[in-house]
């Protein structure tokens, strides 16, 4: 997995991808996402479950894509799987703490 930490004044983001899905496109009639020319958002640090799960920890917002990142929120019980979203059987999800 790929983690990147976005800090700026609205907070901290934080960007998680599944490594085999950078560089591709996501498409289908549930929507659009274009990992490749979005790399940089995510492409941060490669991070194990362990490092995932800390930053997790603490954040404002995430976004997360790819199975195994969202198994991890999941786990964790950030999010339920009615809140998962699929493009091309590829589950996302964005989550925000207010």
């Amino acid at each position: 997995m790929y983690l990147k930490i976005h800090d700026n004044p609205a907070g901290k983001v934080v960007a998680v991808c599944d490594a085999e899905l950078i560089g591709k496109i996501l498409k289908d009639e549930n929507g659009y996402m274009d990992l490749e020319k979005y790399r940089s958002f995510y492409v941060g640090e490669k991070a194990d479950e362990g490092k995932v799960k800390k930053a997790l920890g603490s954040f404002d917002s995430a976004n997360l894509v790819g199975k195994k990142v969202v198994g991890i929120a999941l786990d964790m019980g950030l999010a339920s799987s009615d809140d998962v979203n699929y493009i091309n059987r590829i589950p996302y999800i964005q989550l925000y703490k207010i």
